[in-house]
């Protein structure tokens, strides 16, 4: 196909509000990158459905959440309670997710889905897709309203929402969106709680 990869939020559409956006944009395959692939606020999305909604709509279900997820099961991405996404993105088993997604590009046209609505307060723009961009691919992002936004301009809208130039004197547009990213990074990080057996967000996209 090419190197352009989607992504969207489920948000809380419905299950067909949600087809009709991937037809659309004539996305063929869905790779699910959350870590626990279910809603209590929006269970038409849980993945034993949403396979099946999906799978009569001719379009693949591929769940990623183990590679691409944003709550990590190596105890080295943690620091503090914290997933950290520098250390995520290093490990073997989200380069391997990586290479799935790419993989997958060369024969569908692919949408990676997880649950925010907005791309920037997600881990699929804020970790998967700037890793996706730096290996060469073209990201869009689907909307809540249908429209694409392009990786770039995500990032532009990131820069303004963080308070920060998109150019200066002393750093490259590149190392302005980092920061902003490691900024956005600290509010939706996946935190563990206090208690061993239980976890919870701090905001953030599962």
């Amino acid at each position: 196909m090419s190197d352009i990869v989607y992504t969207i939020g489920h948000s809380s559409h419905s299950a067909e509000r949600f087809l009709a956006l991937l037809a659309r944009h004539e996305v063929t395959a869905v790779a699910d990158v959350r870590s626990s692939p279910y809603s209590r606020f929006a269970p038409q999305f849980n993945r034993e459905v949403i396979s099946v909604v999906l799978s009569r709509g001719g379009i693949e279900y591929v769940f990623l959440g183990e590679e691409l997820g944003a709550r990590s099961a190596d105890r080295t991405c943690y620091v503090d309670g914290r997933v950290r996404y520098d250390l995520l993105a290093r490990t073997a088993v989200f380069q391997r997710g990586l290479d799935r997604v790419q993989q997958m590009g060369r024969s569908q046209r692919i949408a990676l889905m997880c649950a925010e609505k907005d791309p920037l307060t997600c881990h699929r723009a804020i970790l998967v897709a700037r890793h996706l961009v730096a290996r060469g691919m073209i990201v869009r992002h689907i909307l809540e309203d249908g429209t694409l936004e392009e990786h770039d301009r995500a990032m532009d809208r990131l820069l303004r929402e963080m308070g920060l130039p998109d150019h200066d004197l002393f750093r490259t547009r590149e190392e302005m969106a980092e920061e902003a990213c490691r900024r956005r990074e600290a509010e939706i990080a996946y935190r563990e709680s206090s208690h061993a057996d239980q976890s919870v967000p701090a905001g953030a996209t599962p």
